[in-house]
């Protein structure tokens, strides 16, 4: 197997390794006065980063064909006619013309502001100026069904200006997406490690429930600042001791270590997670992090054997991997 070469700046230090009873004494983030009467929260600016990728242009497995087809112009239509938003343009999803053509699309709901600034996301980042859309998860569904999809994926903005973190129009959307007897997995944010919003979405019973990781521990501070590796493991640890099916993800080339990542498939073994995702990280602007490292398919391959042999129920990993890739099969 072949590995590729990268000097690795997180080498000399040691992943954190979380056992149940670190897990357990995570404590929630709370939300800071804002000074104006309202909630506030942490606002971190994407800083702009002029550095080009440092691995150089895209390798030829990374091309992926332009968005064409009479299926694609349809789903684009049904978003637009819905006045929806989709993960898979604000975040810049190299697998938008494949899905898409297909009929299949990720819908992201509480709007298209995030409160936090992930240094490896183009989706817009502030404080958002509206409350919460009530009648969004019609339009979901109604799109749903028109797109007569046999499964839909939601994902959201994290909305950490609330207490309720937007989770009561996750369940909304959930119950009726059901009605429609299709199946539904939620990509949620982390609700800041409350419990009651993350038991809001439980409670609809999701067929699976997602929360990406997103790295490893030792890049936190760079890649997600307003984030905590723990309370991600804790969300995850509760909606498995709820009885769903559970999902995460990591992306690769931000400068991790293979250690490190072996390191995360220990940590989802050890609180029963079911799938994992696995893909390469591409800069979406030169505002967003460089590339530390092109990662070659046979390694993807290697990491989908391992995880799978040390106990995740099905790992997808390639390249091109995001979290709703192939999203349908891991129900």
């Amino acid at each position: 197997m072949s590995t590729p070469a990268t000097d690795d700046p997180t080498a000399e230090r040691e992943p954190t390794t979380p056992d149940d009873a670190d897990l357990d004494s995570v404590e929630p983030e709370p939300i800071a006065p804002s000074g104006d009467g309202d909630p506030g929260f942490v606002e971190l600016p994407v800083v702009e980063n002029t550095n080009k990728n440092k691995r150089g242009r895209r390798p030829d497995w990374l091309r992926v064909s332009l968005p064409q087809g009479e299926t694609y112009n349809d789903v684009r239509e049904t978003v637009e006619e819905h006045d929806l938003h989709t993960v898979c343009e604000s975040a810049n999803c190299p697998n938008m013309g494949e899905c898409w053509s297909r009929g299949t699309a990720t819908f992201m709901i509480l709007g298209d502001v995030c409160t936090r600034s992930c240094g490896f996301c183009a989706v817009k980042t502030g404080r958002p100026q509206d409350g919460l859309d009530w009648d969004e998860p019609r339009r979901v569904a109604d799109a749903v069904d028109k797109m007569d999809l046999d499964h839909a994926v939601i994902t959201s903005v994290n909305r950490d200006e609330r207490e309720d973190g937007g989770a009561p129009i996750f369940a909304e959307v959930i119950e009726r997406i059901h009605d429609l007897g299709a199946t539904c997995e939620v990509l949620t944010p982390d609700f800041r490690g409350m419990r009651e919003p993350c038991e809001t979405v439980f409670e609809a019973e999701p067929d699976i429930f997602n929360h990406n990781v997103e790295t490893v521990p030792s890049l936190y501070r760079r890649v997600r600042p307003q984030a905590n590796y723990e309370r991600s493991l804790k969300v995850l640890k509760w909606a498995k001791e709820e009885g769903l099916r559970t999902k995460s993800g990591i992306m690769v080339g931000l400068g991790e270590t293979k250690e490190e990542v072996l390191e995360i498939m220990d940590d989802f073994v050890d609180i029963g997670l079911d799938v994992m995702t696995i893909g390469q990280y591409m800069q979406p602007t030169e505002h967003h992090l460089p590339v530390e490292a092109w990662i070659e398919p046979e390694v993807f391959d290697w990491y989908k054997q391992v995880g799978e042999e040390k106990g995740i129920d099905h790992v997808e990993s390639s390249p091109l991997t995001r979290s709703s890739y192939h999203a349908e099969e891991h129900v």
